[in-house]
């Protein structure tokens, strides 16, 4: 059906629409500016057809109640949340970034399986935090992982639930998605073991019959194993802290790494 959204330019209370920048299942996100602070935030709208539905506003408040607890400088800030002319709103901090979806197919970016690995460090690390705040995000996917300046931020928590939650909706959904969706930490890691797989097949040439992954790239031992891990074809992993310390030393070497 047919949703009318907010053109540049367009005023939504003290928030001047500067562009859309997604419509997902349940919201409209743009880019916003306040024109008393002049700071630019993100607004999300609550769609219509999910206000009909009775979930919609439910996942509004739990994005809201969520970003409140927490307090990390790579998630967007909760701002406020207000009614305007029968629409419901979420305004956030914007993080400043591109998607590494944009790094790789518009700057020709291509990332070794050191640089991927360290990237995969530096989100692992944020992942952490939030699975110590007891939420897991549950939408890990390319377009929610920013990069900025070497650092990367994790936006968009309209999907991430307490873990002490439950989806029933989890068990109609097709296998693949069933892992992502999941209110489990081993959602996000599963996530993440894709993340990583975009990021190193970013230098990978086509040569002949396509083939899994562990055939295609010229991975390390090491490497292969914490991805299997992530992906939970072996026993997955516990916590992000055994993650993290596993990437660290086991496929980095040890070392203290900086991405320039």
């Amino acid at each position: 059906m047919f949703e009318k959204t907010h053109r540049p330019n367009s005023v939504v209370r003290n928030y001047k629409i500067i562009q859309m920048l997604g419509m997902g299942s349940y919201g409209i996100t743009y880019l916003a500016e306040n024109e008393l602070t002049r700071e630019k935030v993100v607004l999300k709208q609550l769609r219509k057809r999910a206000l009909k539905n009775g979930k919609g506003l439910q996942s509004f408040r739990y994005e809201k109640n969520i970003l409140l607890t927490l307090n990390h400088s790579a998630i967007p800030k909760y701002i406020e949340d207000f009614k305007w002319k029968r629409n419901y709103f979420i305004v956030m901090e914007f993080k400043e970034g591109r998607t590494f979806e944009q790094e790789i197919f518009e700057n020709k970016q291509k990332y070794s399986e050191t640089e991927a690995f360290q990237y995969l460090m530096k989100a692992s690390s944020i992942v952490k935090y939030v699975h110590e705040k007891g939420i897991v995000h549950r939408d890990l996917r390319i377009p929610n992982l920013l990069i900025h300046e070497g650092e990367i931020f994790v936006i968009d928590f309209g999907l991430a639930r307490n873990l002490h939650d439950d989806d029933q909706r989890v068990e109609n959904f097709p296998i693949e998605k069933q892992l992502m969706r999941e209110v489990k930490i081993e959602s996000d890691f599963y996530a993440l073991g894709h993340f990583v797989l975009f990021l190193l097949y970013s230098s990978f040439e086509p040569k002949g019959i396509e083939k899994s992954w562990e055939d295609e790239l010229p991975l390390s031992e090491e490497a292969k194993r914490v991805i299997r891990k992530l992906l939970m074809i072996d026993q997955a992993y516990q916590s992000a802290e055994e993650l993290i310390q596993d990437i660290q030393i086991n496929v980095l070497g040890g070392k203290q790494h900086v991405i320039l």
